[in-house]
């Protein structure tokens, strides 16, 4: 393990920042440089432009040795896949060393599981087990990956069985990811006082009326700016869009949470690179 020193950044690129049914943006899912030049990927879309977008970030797939699953929607799981069967080819290939970890709850990883012995040729799937490891974690398990140490949590989903986490990264910055339902207060001890918040913001207040967020169990940015400011965290990050107001998506989300919250709000592109 390298030696981390107090100044030492790390970086957070979002592969996609959209919700289930975007065209002009990939879905939410994003990655974050680890140390030894490891990287956690955190969701991996609805298809195999995970693969693409990794290509995009110039985010080597050797690079990566853990994945976090939030839950089993396609949105975020179906893009899994594709990484399995592509990490599991370079296996074959002699050009991916030591192993690949899949992190999920009891429900997605069954159903990740299901899906590779259904859909993946048989040497693929002689890899699970073997090398690709597919690991069941509970609500309040710690855990370590890349050098970050993880605590994940149910964030007690009306829909889907959900997981969100807690990563403490070596050089002291914490940061909560909500997943893509709106806050759950059972879950604050996890979230209060962090240094970055992700959250979902499936519309602008404004446009509540035309996206209905609420009637889809979701937030708008105005929310998630309410919800920042009230557990105290540093800087608010708003993700799992819709697509339609893109060339506004930036100005008028951040201005919209920096209503309610006092700290700084990003609305990152797909791709864009975040310092933490």
């Amino acid at each position: 393990m390298e030696k981390i020193q107090e100044n030492k950044t790390f970086k957070l690129t979002m592969l996609g920042t959209g919700n289930a049914a975007v065209t002009r943006c990939y879905n939410t899912c994003f990655a974050i440089e680890g140390v030894c030049k490891q990287t956690l990927l955190v969701d991996a879309g609805g298809g195999n432009g995970i693969l693409m977008q990794l290509e995009k970030a110039g985010v080597a797939i050797e690079s990566v040795h853990d994945l976090f699953v939030t839950h089993a929607h396609t949105d975020h799981i179906l893009g899994v896949i594709w990484v399995i069967r592509t990490i599991a080819q370079r296996m074959q290939q002699g050009l991916y060393e030591g192993e690949f970890r899949v992190f999920a709850h009891e429900k997605a990883i069954q159903v990740i599981d299901w899906i590779c012995r259904m859909t993946l040729p048989g040497k693929i799937v002689a890899k699970l087990g073997e090398r690709i490891h597919l690991c069941e974690v509970e609500d309040g398990e710690n855990f370590e990956v890349a050098g970050i140490k993880m605590q994940c949590f149910d964030i007690f989903s009306t829909k889907e069985k959900q997981f969100g986490f807690r990563a403490d990264l070596p050089n002291g910055v914490s940061l909560a990811c909500l997943g893509d339902e709106p806050y759950n207060e059972r879950t604050e001890k996890y979230v209060k006082g962090v240094d970055w918040l992700l959250s979902e913001a499936f519309c602008l207040y404004e446009d509540r009326e035309r996206f209905k967020p609420y009637e889809k169990h979701h937030s708008t940015a105005l929310d998630a700016g309410r919800l920042a400011e009230g557990l105290g965290v540093k800087s608010l990050l708003l993700y799992h869009t819709e697509d339609k107001t893109l060339e506004t998506r930036k100005v008028k989300y951040a201005a919209e949470a920096s209503q309610c919250f006092s700290g700084v709000v990003y609305v990152p592109d797909d791709l864009e690179v975040l310092v933490l």
